[in-house]
């Protein structure tokens, strides 16, 4: 008999995660799944580990998953953060923020921000989402980090809000609308200069948020 091929073993893993009564051991095959040679299979395990393992033990397969050698793997790790909640990790969504791969700096920027840490782990947040909305090349993680930084609505961040506005089109758009906890002259002076922009879009994320 052969042995289950990676898309088979996947959906099996992905399977316990989706009961309402895990049988005895399952969380113990989730556990060992995060350490299958397939990339498909760790990223379902740690999946099925977030929603029906406890907090405390979800976590660990989880920041084993954030340091993954695939990429997949990590930006699945990313996207799970929000379910851990406080046992998810600040530090290490910060440090995918440096990843090589696009899709896993935008999934660990969104995460950031429905995390909304506190303390050193925000300030952290906010100089690296800051560093990315300026300097990344890619208008994807850039609309993604300025996104986190209104999302987080940290004073500090404001600033780089400011300087996005004047970005591509797709950025400008997310930039306005991550206007919104923010008030000073500064911001309506942003606001008002939205209202005569190029792109509608922008326009009416401006007028949306003038009311």
């Amino acid at each position: 008999m052969r042995p289950p091929r990676p898309v088979e073993r996947a959906a099996a893993v992905a399977a316990l995660g989706l009961r309402d009564q895990l049988p005895r051991g399952a969380v113990g095959e989730m556990e060992a799944a995060t350490a299958d040679p397939d990339a498909q299979v760790r990223a379902a395990a740690v999946a099925a580990l977030v929603r029906a393992a406890g907090r405390d033990r979800a976590a660990a397969g989880w920041r084993r998953a954030c340091r993954d050698a695939e990429a997949p793997v990590r930006r699945r790790a990313a996207e799970l953060a929000p379910e851990l909640g406080d046992a998810a990790s600040p530090r290490a969504l910060t440090a995918l923020l440096d990843d090589a791969d696009v899709t896993v700096v935008e999934a660990a920027a969104w995460a950031l921000g429905e995390l909304e840490p506190s303390g050193p782990a925000r300030t952290r947040a906010v100089t690296a989402l800051a560093r990315l909305t300026t300097d990344h090349e890619d208008p994807l993680v850039r609309e993604a980090a300025v996104a986190a930084l209104g999302a987080l609505g940290d004073p500090a961040g404001l600033p780089t809000v400011l300087i996005a506005c004047t970005d591509k089109p797709a950025v400008r758009r997310r930039a306005v609308l991550a206007l919104a906890p923010f008030t000073g002259p500064d911001v309506d002076a942003a606001l008002e200069r939205a209202l005569t922009d190029r792109d509608w879009q922008t326009r009416q994320a401006a007028e949306d948020l003038l009311g």
